[in-house]
């Protein structure tokens, strides 16, 4: 497949608006209470292997030739020539009819080696019959067929210099463009890059595609090359222009050369600041000098230099690495190019592991240069005791600029700024006199909500009456209900009641032997949970 990144004006328009923003994934459920959320930011876009394209239009807006931008991004490098002027491109590869046309008359030649001129829309079936000019009936043809240009150029669903050859493959028919390479290009380059950056990045991409062409070609096959990304986008006539046309005639028959042989010159759109070593993105790849990750110094100008962060839903994520149930965390390793390497993602189930590639291509990430952040606070096992503190806490690795906030009257605001510790970890110490909900944010994402219960605080008086067992709340509710409990083994069970006094006492007449008790407060009201004394220990 093509290491070429398709960076058409239009693309590049419709992704400068969401560069840098915060975006989030449509379709899954809002996170529940202590689950994390998972935000994904990064550098570059494509496979960073090679010439960087907005890099080399910083170098070239800097006043540099095509050749030094070349030498930069392809170390050790020289410049040699073509050592063939045609390419074989395969346009249609298995299709029931082939429909070939031209704005003016056209020829066709078949096996046989007779030309018959064409004036009208051929459709072929594989019967291979076309209708010839001044002949009523369908002339029937022998494989293969070359469809030769008259003035203009031949349209099969898109318009193509050179000749197009239609072969039978079974039932079945294939079309090949026959073109020369420099008119390949011509359809190849503004396709790859904008047609209106500088004339000398242009340069540089024409000798980088008409490498890549040629040093990936299938030499020994029906065809050399693909249209699209598997080899490199080639999109005929309709695609030129006269800028990108000028710089493939100006760079005619160049190519790079190493050691005497073909570059493969990969190229994509943005590095995020350095190239990558192509030992570093694709598994079983040899360590290539000319293909040695470099400083890319102007990249910055990219709108795609840095990107992020994405809101990655759990739930999407768990099912990229394939870890065992709720997904509650994320490690990456990263590679001697900085790239993400391999992404694990540790679930409730265990773990589950996978390559950043597969990673980038499952999650439609712009490169693997990334990272996945983690943001999450957790639900505390107990509910807060009136006129104390609790503390609470959470993980945020790998972002910046998160806030905690709390739901009060007037809708959500910001009550701390948490300062994680070096592993990810962070507490903030609340002290909510009523049921609270509390949260973390960055930008507009939003972990689940912590509802945090207020229970009052109650305690036991020490015993100065063995017939009386006394205790207080805090806030005081009048009338409250308090259940006086002894413990009896591991079971604690009801030996009096009290209600709460208008000063916040209680106090219970009963017999009060050796042993455990505590007080228990089952509904305090006031939108209090209920609430239980610490254990008060009678020795006799």
């Amino acid at each position: 497949m093509s290491r070429g990144l398709v960076l058409t004006a239009g693309v590049l328009a419709a992704l400068l608006g969401a560069a840098g923003s915060l975006r989030t994934a449509q379709g899954e459920a809002a996170p529940r209470p202590g689950d994390p959320v998972f935000l994904i930011s990064g550098r570059g876009w494509g496979h960073g292997v090679g010439m960087s394209q907005w890099g080399a239009n910083g170098f070239a807006r800097r006043g540099h030739d095509y050749r030094r931008i070349l030498a930069h991004y392809y170390r050790g490098t020289t410049i040699g020539k073509a050592p063939v002027a045609k390419v074989r491109v395969l346009l249609a590869g298995s299709k029931p009819t082939l429909t070939i046309s031209s704005e003016a008359p056209y020829r066709v030649r078949d096996a046989s080696g007779r030309t018959r001129t064409l004036v009208e829309k051929q459709v072929v079936g594989p019967g291979l019959k076309v209708k010839v000019k001044g002949v009523k009936k369908r002339a029937v043809l022998t494989a293969p067929l070359v469809f030769l240009p008259g003035d203009e150029p031949l349209q099969l669903g898109r318009r193509y210099r050179g000749t197009i050859q239609v072969d039978k493959v079974g039932q079945r028919l294939r079309a090949i463009n026959v073109v020369g390479l420099e008119q390949y290009l011509y359809g190849v380059v503004p396709a790859e890059v904008p047609d209106d950056w500088a004339p000398e990045v242009l340069k540089a991409q024409a000798v980088a595609a008409r490498s890549y062409a040629l040093a990936t070609r299938k030499i020994a096959g029906a065809f050399d090359l693909f249209p699209d990304v598997r080899s490199q986008v080639y999109r005929g006539v309709d695609e030129e222009e006269d800028s990108t046309n000028a710089a493939v005639d100006e760079t005619a028959g160049e190519v790079l050369v190493y050691g005497g042989r073909l570059v493969i010159a990969y190229f994509h759109s943005t590095s995020g600041g350095r190239t990558a070593s192509v030992e570093d993105v694709w598994v079983g790849s040899k360590r290539t000098p000319y293909l040695t990750g470099v400083p890319d110094p102007y990249d910055s100008i990219s709108p795609h230099h840095m990107w992020g962060p994405v809101v990655m839903p759990a739930g999407r994520l768990q099912r990229a690495l394939k870890a065992p149930g709720r997904l509650l965390d994320v490690r990456t390793t990263t590679n001697a190019s900085a790239r993400a390497d391999t992404v694990v993602g540790v679930g409730t189930g265990g773990e589950g592991s996978a390559k950043a590639g597969d990673v980038r291509r499952e999650l439609g990430l712009r490169s693997t240069w990334f990272r996945v952040g983690v943001l999450a606070l957790l639900q505390p096992a107990k509910p807060h005791v009136f006129g104390g503190t609790t503390r609470l806490t959470g993980t945020a690795r790998g972002v910046d600029g998160f806030r905690m906030e709390y739901l009060g009257p007037t809708g959500w605001r910001v009550v701390a700024v948490p300062k994680p510790a070096g592993d990810g970890s962070f507490a903030v110490v609340v002290r909510p006199t009523a049921a609270a909900q509390y949260r973390l944010s960055l930008g507009s994402a939003r972990t689940g909500v912590i509802r945090l219960g207020v229970a009052p605080q109650v305690r036991l008086l020490p015993v100065t009456d063995a017939l009386e067992l006394r205790g207080t709340m805090r806030p005081a509710i009048i009338g409250a209900a308090v259940e006086i409990q002894r413990q009896a083994g591991t079971v604690w069970g009801r030996v009096g009641r009290a209600t709460v006094a208008e000063d916040g006492t209680f106090s219970a007449a009963i017999n009060v032997p050796p042993g455990r008790y505590r007080a228990r407060i089952a509904r305090p009201g006031r939108g209090l949970v209920a609430g239980t004394s610490q254990t008060l220990v009678v020795t006799g």
